[in-house]
Formats: C-alpha cells, structure tokens, sequence
C-alpha cells in the first residue's frame, strides 16, 4: 500500500479503535479474546483497504466484520479452551455487582454465537434491529425473533440459578 493509504488506514484505526475494543468486549467477556476479535478483525480490514475504504458506510462495514469474525470463531469452538487460570474482567459494566454480571455472561454463553450477538448488539451496545440487521446480514425479522427466542431462553437460564434476575432480564 502507498504511504497515504497507510496513513488513511492508521487513522481510521485510532479513532474507532476504542469502540472496536468494547464492542469486541462485550461480545467476548474477556479482555484478552476481544483483543485477539479486534486484531483480526483489523488485520481483514487492512488486506482489503483498498476497496473497504471506498464503502459507502465504514463504519458499519468494520462492524460486520467484528461480528462476523465473532460468530465464526464461536463455531470453531476455539473459544472454549482456556489456557490460563480465569481472567478477571478489565472493563466491568457497571450496572450489575460483579457476581449478577458472572451469572449474566454464564447465561449469555449458554445462548447460540448468534443470540449472544444479537443480545449484546441490541441492549449492550444499543444498536438499532436495522443495524443489527446489517452487521449480521439477515433480515430485521431475523433480528427480531432471535431477540424473542434469545431473552426466552435467557430468562430460563437465569430462572435456574438467579430467580430475582430472571425477571429483570432486558438486559
């Protein structure tokens, strides 16, 4: 690449690089794999800025990608092999204490990748049905009805183990 489409790449990368992390955070629940989601998901980006950087919303276009990058790794099922001891969370949401949120991300990860996707786009990182529709690439009656069938079942699961949590579940 020449040194100005570096120079446009790098920029792009420094002002979303935060958002890029925290989404990938909420989507993983561990610092270190949304590390690893946006690294890939950067390293996508950049062998195809050339035509990426012409895409009529970047924005989004990166975001697919997070997302898409997400729920295929999810169905390799690499994500389930931890190496080291538990890691604890580097960006806690503060909205629940540290043990609602473990009994939250343990129901959220019993969900499909793509329920837990629709999940923490739709009410963690407040995106549109139209959006997650987009970053997805299905209909937004698809997104609809994996919110129904996702908080359905996370209600259940939360039900299980934490019943005062079950009915606040709207994440």
């Amino acid at each position: 690449m020449s040194d100005a489409t570096d120079a446009d790449y790098l920029a792009f990368v420094n002002g979303r690089m935060t958002a890029l992390h925290r989404w990938a955070y909420l989507l993983t629940g561990d610092g270190h794999q949304a590390d690893d989601l946006v690294q890939d998901t950067l390293t996508t980006v950049y062998a195809k800025w050339h035509r990426v950087s012409k895409a009529d919303n970047l924005d989004a276009y990166v975001y697919r990608v997070l997302v898409r990058t997400f729920l295929n790794e999810r169905r390799r099922g690499w994500w389930k092999v931890r190496l080291f001891g538990d890691a604890t969370p580097e960006q806690p949401t503060p909205a629940h204490s540290p043990e609602e949120r473990e009994v939250l991300r343990a129901a959220l990860s019993r969900l499909t990748p793509s329920q837990q996707a629709v999940l923490v786009l739709r009410f963690l990182c407040d995106q549109s049905v139209a959006d997650v529709a987009v970053y997805l690439g299905v209909t937004e009656g698809t997104v609809k009805s994996q919110t129904s069938h996702a908080l359905t079942a996370m209600r259940k699961v939360l039900s299980e183990r934490s019943p005062g949590l079950a009915l606040e579940v709207s994440l």
